[in-house]
């Protein structure tokens, strides 16, 4: 964006026509620290719908309700327990979802047939502009991820644009461009939808950790049970490359990609270790950063390019596995899933 305004990100134009949009009913993909979103009014059932649609999204998988910092947090809400709060004051806006018991009057579409309603409040300026101007600033943007269902998120406006296209076919009215996202992986989400018998409970790792939280509420962050929530980006398979994905242990990395290319597979490689350039023969390498923080950022790119690399297999040197990279390992583990066992009949043991 190019706008004039105090800050370089935002376009003033741009965030009222994008707000507009909103409000008359139509889908718009927008920024935020994490990844951007695909965004439809979330109190229009005939808009959500259309989320749906667009990303071919199975209609029991949740939506996240974006809002603005000055939102009324009780209109979605039935009760807000003394931890959300809590971690509301530490972490919003910011990269943290809420998952609170839903107030009767939110559909239930927004979260698949649930009881259960999650929030967020980004930091990304962009998103806070349109926010504070859709509605007034009173109303609430469904947003999951703006791609289809199951597939790599985006972190830039083009990776949208190359998801959904921006001519008159697409079903997006409105791309609100903010740069590339700043994260790079979605949000954490926490339970506290049952907190008084089950106490925070954490459905997905992000940039904000479970030992961040229990620092905050001062109570262990629970794993999830069975009868756990549904919430966004938590199915076995999800953020996912059209090409098949495999993880390989750092000590396992050259005798495996060794193998695969003796087997005549075309390889591109994802990893962080500087050794790893003098693999095998690649198609293309992606050397990542080797801090948790700057690999989340790359991360989905490098999914992504190396996603038109025509290669026959994405080869992934598995991260650290230290807490601070968890949400790392956590979308790697799903975009390999459908992979695991495509490629093991070329590997010796």
């Amino acid at each position: 964006m190019n706008g004039s305004s105090a800050s370089p990100l935002i376009d003033l134009e741009a965030i009222a026509l994008a707000a507009r949009k909103l409000e008359a009913g139509e889908l718009v993909a927008f920024p935020s620290e994490t990844v951007y979103g695909l965004g439809a009014d979330a109190e229009n059932p005939a808009a959500v719908a259309g989320i749906y649609a667009a990303k071919g999204r199975p209609s029991n998988h949740p939506v996240i309700v974006h809002i603005a910092p000055e939102a009324d947090l009780e209109y979605w809400a039935q009760a807000i327990p003394s931890q959300a709060h809590q971690l509301i004051a530490a972490f919003w806006p910011g990269p943290l979802t809420l998952i609170l018991p839903r107030a009767a009057h939110v559909s239930s579409a927004l979260s698949g047939g649930q009881n259960s309603i999650g929030i967020r409040c980004p930091s990304h300026p962009v998103a806070q502009a349109l926010f504070r101007a859709f509605k007034g600033g009173k109303g609430g943007v469904a947003g999951p991820s703006a791609n289809k269902f199951g597939h790599v998120s985006p972190t830039s406006a083009q990776h949208v644009r190359e998801e959904f296209g921006d001519g008159p076919d697409s079903p997006i009215a409105y791309i609100l461009d903010g740069g590339q996202a700043e994260v790079g992986i979605e949000s954490t989400i926490i339970d506290l939808s049952r907190v008084a018998t089950h106490g925070p409970v954490l459905l997905r790792p992000g940039d904000i950790s479970a030992a961040e939280i229990a620092a905050v509420l001062g109570e262990t962050v629970q794993a999830p049970d069975a009868a756990a929530p549904r919430a966004s980006g938590t199915l076995e398979s999800h953020y996912a490359p059209r090409t098949p994905v495999l993880q390989v242990a750092p000590a396992l990395l050259f005798a495996t990609l060794a193998q695969l290319h003796q087997a005549g597979k075309r390889l591109a490689l994802i990893s962080y270790s500087a050794s790893a350039q003098n693999a095998a023969p690649l198609l293309a390498h992606y050397p990542m950063p080797g801090t948790p923080h700057d690999y989340a950022h790359h991360l989905y790119a490098a999914l992504r390019d190396l996603d038109h690399a025509a290669a026959d297999l994405i080869v992934v040197e598995t991260p650290p596995q230290e807490i601070a990279w968890q949400g790392i390992n956590d979308r790697l583990r799903r975009a390999a899933h459908d992979s695991t066992d495509i490629f093991t009949p070329f590997l010796r043991p």
